[in-house]
Order: structure tokens, then sequence, then C-alpha cells
């Protein structure tokens, strides 16, 4: 018997089979929208976009610095991982005729310090810029105020430069100064002043004489080059060419195993110069000595070897020492002898009277009427000293330096004032008068010579004895060594030659030779010259020198004030040369503005002259003269 069926439930509506049990909904207010979710896709879009730009922008940028750009960056980054150091080349040394050094370079520090590690915040203590300055003045030789003020200036700052220029043994007395220092800090507890104190490395220039020939070497400047003188003149040949190393570096110090790059530096080359050490040290003490017993402005005297025009001294009163500019004088700068212009006076005679025997007009012996006064140009000439009319060789005219006299000689040369005026100024010009000497040195003069058409109505009677035209001391003492060595012209030298870095010496050119009168008239000249010194009657006796024949010529000029250019004073001169037999040595004294005792050049060069001369013959082991020197006649008989 099967069981019965259970009954179906009854069937559900769709509304009622869609229901879910739950908590119910709450009902919509009428008239309200129901809401519905946003889509995300679009702001994927967006950002999907944003994304790409970015990555398209770096890669852009990646290409540009990897591809397009790449030397260039590579460049900038070896300027910043390389460091460039200059290695200094060392300067050459100048040194006389036989090797004595006149200019070298040494070692040198400047002395620095931190005033940021003195400060009292720093150092835990007060006064410690005022006690480090007491420590370091007595070995810097400064004052400690100027010492303090400089660490006090800027005391955040960590640099400050408080000496220049020291020499290693005052390095090495601050070291011992800061390890002192440092001990006592130490064992007390206390403030070592001396902890930012420090060195840096220089060269300096040393001139081992101090002011000894000054004028001709000039000096160095803060910037290692030369400032005046033969530093100057041949600085590029001194100053070598610097080097250059480069080393890889990070974090500011260099690395050990990077490459280093090296240019070795060249050394400059060493200069020799013609000077004699002893003869110049002759001829500036000598120089010194008058200017300051004569209360002059200045004065110079120039020694030359007449065989081959070197110029053995050339000495300055005043001069400085190149050693401490700081304390020198401005106005004894520079090289007067080479630089200033002034009008010779009679030592100028010489080149008239050489004219005249040249071109024939007379002879040493010529008679010349010499009045007491003489009338050119609307003027009155005279001579030095009054006197009635002197019955005068040319000689005569020579060796009493007659102004009057000269000016009567120099007529002759030709048969018009105008042509006697060009005659003149030829030899003038070929003595080297108004040109350069040759030597090249900075500021030199070449003097002043106005053309013969130009010379005022004046001049064509002064400039015969040594007034209207102006010369430096080498030019008037070229014009001695000219008539020594035979008529001819050796143009003056200063420089021997050069040594370079590979050691070999390097002559200089040969100098000039020039024929500016013959060997007779040079011989005439040079016997009327030792008138002047040995003829009781010369102006220039003060010149002799026991043993040797000496022919000379005094000079005493009206002297034009550099500063009004007005005649005020007097330069005084004395020129010749030794031994007038056989000539060897040229000196040359001028002194500017004598201003106490005599102002004759005879009077205060002539001892000059004689003391240079004597040391010169000496010192190059000149022989006296084998010969006695004829006695040419001073006057004639006028009846």
């Amino acid at each position: 018997m099967t069981a019965p069926k259970a009954p179906r439930p009854p069937r559900q509506s769709g509304a009622a089979r869609r229901s879910v049990p739950g908590p119910a909904r709450p009902a919509a207010r009428p008239g309200a929208q129901s809401l519905r979710l946003g889509s995300p896709r679009p702001r994927l879009r967006l950002v999907g976009f944003g994304l790409t730009l970015v990555l398209l922008a770096f890669t852009v940028r990646l290409l540009q610095v990897q591809a397009v750009d790449a030397s260039a960056y590579a460049a900038r980054a070896n300027v910043n991982r390389y460091i460039p150091v200059t290695l200094a080349a060392e300067r050459g040394t100048i040194t006389d005729r036989t090797g004595v050094d006149l200019a070298t370079t040494v070692d040198a520090y400047d002395i620095t310090a931190a005033p940021d590690l003195l400060t009292p915040e720093r150092i835990k203590a007060d006064g410690a810029a005022r006690k480090a300055a007491g420590l370091l003045a007595p070995v810097l030789d400064e004052r400690p105020a100027v010492l303090e003020q400089k660490l006090t200036a800027n005391p955040r700052s960590k640099y400050v430069v408080l000496a220049r220029q020291q020499s290693p043994q005052v390095w090495n007395r601050i070291k011992e100064l800061k390890k002192t220092s440092a001990q006592k800090a130490a064992k007390k507890k206390g403030a070592d002043v001396l902890a930012g104190i420090n060195r840096e490395p220089h060269s300096k220039r040393v001139y081992p004489n101090g002011d000894l020939a000054a004028g001709i070497l000039g000096f160095v400047n803060s910037e290692g080059r030369g400032g005046g003188g033969v530093e100057a003149q041949l600085d590029k040949a001194l100053a070598g060419r610097d080097g250059k190393l480069v080393y890889a570096q990070s974090g500011g110090r260099q690395v050990p195993t990077g490459d280093v790059k090296e240019q070795p530096a060249v050394p400059g080359s060493d200069i020799e110069l013609t000077i004699d050490r002893d003869i110049q040290w002759a001829a500036q003490s000598a120089i010194t000595q008058q200017v300051q017993e004569s209360q002059a402005d200045r004065g110079y005297v120039v020694v030359q070897d007449t065989r081959t025009g070197e110029v053995l001294a050339m000495a300055n009163a005043p001069g400085y020492d190149p050693n401490d500019l700081a304390h020198a004088d401005s106005g004894a700068l520079g090289n007067a002898a080479l630089q200033d212009a002034y009008e010779p006076g009679s030592v100028s005679k010489v080149m008239t009277m050489a004219a005249v025997l040249e071109e024939g007009k007379a002879t040493p012996e010529t008679g010349v009427e010499v009045p007491n006064r003489l009338l050119r140009a609307d003027r009155s000439f005279a001579d030095d000293i009054d006197h009635a009319t002197w019955h005068l060789t040319l000689n005569g005219v020579l060796a009493k330096s007659s102004n009057i006299g000269t000016i009567l000689a120099a007529e002759r040369l030709g048969a018009t004032r105008p042509q006697a005026n060009e005659v003149l100024d030829s030899y003038l010009r070929k003595f080297g008068i108004g040109a350069p000497t040759g030597l090249g040195f900075p500021g030199e003069t070449p003097g002043i010579l106005a053309k013969p058409g130009k010379w005022s109505e004046s001049q064509q009677y002064t400039i015969p004895f040594g007034q209207g035209l102006s010369l430096n001391a080498v030019q008037a003492a070229s014009v001695y060594s000219t008539i020594a060595g035979g008529g001819q012209r050796v143009q003056p030298t200063l420089v021997r030659g050069t040594k370079g870095p590979d050691g070999r010496f390097a002559p200089a050119p040969a100098p000039q030779r020039t024929r500016v009168v013959s060997e007779k008239t040079a011989r005439e000249l040079s016997t009327m010259l030792e008138s002047v010194v040995d003829d009781r009657e010369g102006t220039g006796t003060k010149a002799k020198i026991p043993g040797y024949r000496v022919a000379g010529k005094t000079g005493t000029s009206n002297r034009v004030d550099p500063h009004t250019g007005r005649y005020h004073g007097y330069t005084a001169s004395f020129a010749g040369f030794a031994p007038a037999d056989q000539p060897r040595i040229t000196v040359y004294c001028a002194i500017q503005n004598p201003t106490k005792g005599s102002y004759f050049g005879g009077q205060i060069c002539g001892p000059v002259f004689k003391q240079v001369m004597e040391f010169a013959l000496k010192t190059l082991q000149v022989p006296p003269s084998g010969t006695e020197p004829p006695r040419l006649p001073v006057s004639y008989d006028g009846q």
C-alpha cells in the first residue's frame, strides 16, 4: 500500500519569489530619483595619460643626457672631478760678469691665521688675539697692535695674512712657538692661542747685496713679474713657463688612485750682466758719499770698458733696497743714469773739437784769440772766470774749458752759421746724442737734440759748449769711450748672455760699431784731454792718478729744474779714460744741484772719478802707463 503524498506548498507570485528575507528597505520618497554609482574608467584613463607624459619626459631627458649632450656633461663632470693646479716656474738668477748672484729666488712663506679660532666663544678665554699677537710680533718684526688688529678685524673669518714673503727661518721659529704653546695648553688645560697660525709656501725674490746695483736690477712686483730694470726688461726670459698639475678629487681631497696629469714647469733663464760687483760697489760708495757731502739732489757714475762697450758699473745716489720696497723713496726708484735727461755742459766740448779736427779746420796748436766777452745773437757770452784777452791754442781752449773759445772754433765748421750747425749736428748724432743707447732699458731717455734748422739764435752758440741739448749719463760715457777706442763707437751693452734651463750659455749679440772720427783725430783729442788733467792750467787736475796717464774733461752747466722747467742750480760732471796711452776704462760722473761747497765739476766730480778709476784699474789689473804724456802748448804768443 503506497504512502500518501505530502501536499505541495501554495505557488507564490513573481513578486513574492523575488523578495529576500532581511531588513526592509526604506520606502522611496514620492518623486525622488534613484542614485547610480559613477564609472571609474575615465579616471583611470586620465591617471594613465599623466603617467605616460611623465615617463615620456624622463625618457626624452635621459636620451638628451646620455646621447645628445653626453660629451658636454662629461666635460662638466670632469671639471668638478679634476682639480688643476699651477706649477710656478722658478725665476732665473741675475749675476754679475763673474757669476756672483745679484738677484735670486728662495723659498718663502706667507704667515696666515684663522681669526675664528681665537674668539672667546671658541677658545673659552678672553684676549687670545692679543696674546697671539704678542708672541708673533718679535718674530715677524711687526708691532703687536698691528697683528692684533688683523686678528680681530673680522672675527668670523677663517683666513687672514699676517705677514708675506717670510723666510723659512721665520717659519721655523713660529713652529717652535706653536709647539710650546700647545704643550702649555695641554699641561694647564688652557687655550692654545697659536693653534690657528699657519703658513702658505711661496717663492721670494732676494737681492743678496741690498741696494747694490738696484737701479740696474729693478725689482719684482707682488704678482711675481718684473716691475723695473732688468727684471722688467728681461721678464719673459727670467720668468720661464709655468707648468700644470691636474688630479682627481673627491670631497676636496686628492684621490690616491686617481688620474694625475702633470706638465712640468720650465725654469727661467739665468742672466749674466756685464757689471762687475766690486767696481759697482766702489762707484756706488763714491757717488753716495759725494752726493751727501755736497747736499745734492742726486748723482750717477758710469764705468765702461772702452774696448768692448760693456758697462762695468752704473751707480745712482740716492738708491733704494729692492728687498724693502715698502720703505723705499719713490723718487729714488728707477735708474736715473739712464732716465735723467740733462744739459751736459763742458764735457760736451770734446765733440765740437772732434768735428773741428776731423774737418781739418784746425789743429791742437792752432791759435784762438779769446776775448773777455763775445757778442753773438744779441747776447754777451763769457767764460766761467773773468779774464783779459787770452791767446790760447785749440788745446788750451779745451784745457781751460773756454766757452768763448769753443764758439769761435765751432764757427770754422762752415762758411755760414747754418752750414756750421749742420756739420756740428752730424757729429753729435754720430756720437749717439739724441738716440737711444742701444741698451733697451725700460724708461731710458734718448736725450734732446733738435734738428739744426730748429736751433734758436742762442742754441747756435750754446750747443757747441754743451747747453741747449740734453743727454743721459751712459750717452756721455759712450762719447769718451769712442775717443778712447780710436774714434769707433761701440754700442754700450749691459747683458753678457743667458744660460737656459739646459745649462747652455748663449752670449749676447755682438754690439754695433760705428766709425765717428779717424784714429788720428781720436789720438789728437786724447792728447788734448790729457792737458786738462796733467797741465797746471787745466781744470781737471784733481783727477790725476799716480803712475797712469789720464785723459778727461770737466763740466759745469746750468741745470734745468725738472719741477719748474727753469734754470736753477748746476750740473757738475767729469768724464775721462785711462790709461790714456792704452785706454781700457772710461769713468763718467755727474752730480745734480750741489748746494754745499763747490759746484764746479773738476772740484767735486774729479775726486769721484779718481777714486773709482783707481779701484777699477787695480781690480782689472791694468798695468801703469809706460810713457810720459806729450805736453801740447796751452797758449801762444799773441804779439
